[in-house]
């Protein structure tokens, strides 16, 4: 019970202290750029028109709404988190005292074989799974509090309020819009971090080498990195869903077409080739073939 509720009060400093971070990049996805392209330079030092970064779109959120606008929906982020590492934590210990296994049957696999590495990854899964299909509704709420800024709604002003609107308008549906991509991320996510990760310890690092701990968390971070960066498209069409067609104007043409299904706004992404979009931070080139509209602030 302390080590849940140390990991608690961990996750929401740590919430807090990216939620700025979190917030421009939603707004990002969803299409928003309020401040034009300027001339810049590349990483290789080259003159090329960029749009804003993140701190140049933070200023541009302060000016308007102060610093505490940097933090919007942090409030519903908080409760997804606190909420998210208890139920994970407490399903990971029901898997492991039930010793839920996939291969080997009631064989105790050994430590660092595929075998352990399957069986760890499945247990992790199912917490994983649980916490995010509990706290999905947090998640909906925090990043329709965010997307109130592109036009200036009040629509969802808090937890209760919000959870109100969107059970009146929506039913319950409406608290689970944009889950399925976002299980397929985790999912997809964990099982090819550790997997991948499995392959390079097991074949790429000898034993007998120095430092070999350090090594494989080296590798497990980096694999961790590039299952993110492969998984991505289903973090944006997830965010992109739960606002769509929701009554603000983020989630409404312009910004968005109104969209039956994930796979349509998956397609629709694809098409028009913003399948990474939001995906930096920094250093962030035009997209081809896109035109700047400057009253409406966004590209088309």
């Amino acid at each position: 019970m302390a080590d849940t509720c140390g990991q608690v009060l961990l996750g929401s400093g740590l919430t807090v202290l990216s939620h700025p971070l979190m917030y421009i990049k939603v707004l990002i996805q969803v299409g928003h750029e309020p401040l034009a392209p300027t001339l810049g330079r590349n990483l290789f030092g080259r003159q090329v028109y960029q749009l804003p970064g993140l701190f140049a779109y933070a200023k541009h959120i302060i000016k308007i709404d102060g610093k505490a606008g940097l933090f919007n929906g942090l409030g519903p982020r908080l409760c997804s988190g606190s909420i998210g590492t208890i139920v994970h934590s407490r399903v990971l210990q029901k898997c492991q005292e039930q010793g839920l296994q996939v291969l080997g049957g009631q064989q105790k696999a050994a430590e660092g074989s595929l075998q352990y590495v399957v069986n760890e990854t499945t247990k992790e899964m199912v917490a994983r799974s649980c916490a995010t299909i509990v706290t999905h509704p947090f998640h909906v709420i925090t990043l329709r509090c965010m997307v109130q800024f592109i036009g200036r709604e009040t629509k969802y002003s808090g937890v209760f309020d919000s959870i109100v609107t969107i059970y009146r308008e929506e039913g319950v549906l409406g608290f689970f819009a944009g889950l399925i991509p976002r299980l397929l991320c985790d999912v997809l996510s964990l099982w090819i971090c550790n997997l991948l990760a499995h392959s390079i310890n097991t074949y790429a690092i000898d034993d007998s080498m120095s430092h070999t701990g350090e090594i494989k968390n080296c590798s497990q971070a980096v694999t961790g990195f590039f299952a993110s960066m492969l998984t991505y498209p289903f973090v944006l069409v997830s965010n992109l869903m739960a606002v769509n067609n929701c009554g603000l104007a983020g989630g409404l043409p312009p910004y968005a077409s109104v969209y039956p299904t994930w796979v349509d706004c998956w397609r629709h992404l694809s098409r028009e080739g913003n399948m990474s979009r939001g995906n930096s931070l920094f250093f962030r080139k035009l997209p081809a073939g896109k035109m700047y509209a400057v009253e409406q602030k966004r590209f088309f």
